[in-house]
């Protein structure tokens, strides 16, 4: 596993002098201390949860972007760790673990990968285990690097869509394809809604993807999406099937 720190190294300590409390809200975070970027709608925040990349996974769950649950996740854990005095390669891989889409996304996420077959092909009793003692396999990310913002809301891929953006075009395009490059093992990848599926579809035609086993057709795991059963359910099937075919090429090297 490895790590890259440029921005997290400009923001530790900004991180490190946010308010002691429990939990923050938007007032403390979405300030123009953590702006990165902001193009007429749209605002993307620094947040240090995607800084982390395991190298050595061999499965890659990819999201749009961080969401304001994830980010706020994050700082709490983030700060917490820098107070207690822990090294920057311990902070990001712990934040990454405790982060990644946290909340009723990821209880979600794990129900559906259970039922893909993912437990029996990692040899563990449930697909929790690779939130937990399984982590080293996983690797969590976006196609949108940092929390993007439209109005204030969460970025859901649609207003505007990735590709009709400068700055969406640029992570979605190019940063994104940079990180998977990265991961050493033909990985089980499971792009998160079609949103996501549409910006792997075309890397893939562009070949700026390496060779990998995806999960296309999964819906995106969110509480929010009031269609994510009955997606799931009509491709569950071929998701087992994939995750069957991943599994020989897992099993042969471990």
């Amino acid at each position: 596993m490895s790590y890259r720190e440029p921005l997290f190294k400009q923001y530790y300590k900004a991180i490190e002098q946010l308010p002691q409390q429990a939990e923050f809200t938007k007032k403390d975070l979405l300030t123009a201390q953590f702006l990165l970027e902001k193009q007429e709608d749209l605002e993307m925040y620094y947040s240090p949860h995607n800084e982390f990349i395991n190298h050595e996974a061999k499965i890659a769950i990819v999201g749009i972007t961080p969401g304001w649950t994830q980010m706020k996740k994050a700082f709490e854990h983030a700060a917490q760790s820098l107070r207690q005095g822990f090294s920057s390669s311990d902070v990001l891989r712990s934040v990454k673990q405790a982060a990644s889409f946290s909340g009723t996304m990821r209880t979600n996420l794990i129900s559906m990968l259970d039922r893909c077959g993912v437990p029996q092909a990692i040899g563990s009793c449930g697909s929790e285990s690779l939130f937990s003692d399984k982590c080293d396999l996983l690797h969590t990310t976006s196609i949108i690097k940092y929390p993007v913002f439209y109005q204030n809301k969460n970025y859901t891929g649609h207003r505007p869509k990735i590709d009709q953006s400068p700055l969406l075009t640029h992570y979605g395009f190019e940063v994104f394809p940079k990180e998977m490059e990265k991961l050493k093992s033909c990985a089980l990848v499971i792009p998160l809604g079609k949103t996501v599926e549409q910006v792997f579809t075309a890397l893939i035609r562009e070949e700026k993807l390496p060779l990998h086993h995806y999960l296309f057709g999964f819906p995106h795991p969110s509480g929010a999406n009031g269609h994510r059963k009955k997606q799931f359910d009509a491709k569950v099937l071929s998701f087992q099937m994939i995750v069957q075919q991943w599994a020989k090429n897992f099993n042969s090297i471990n």
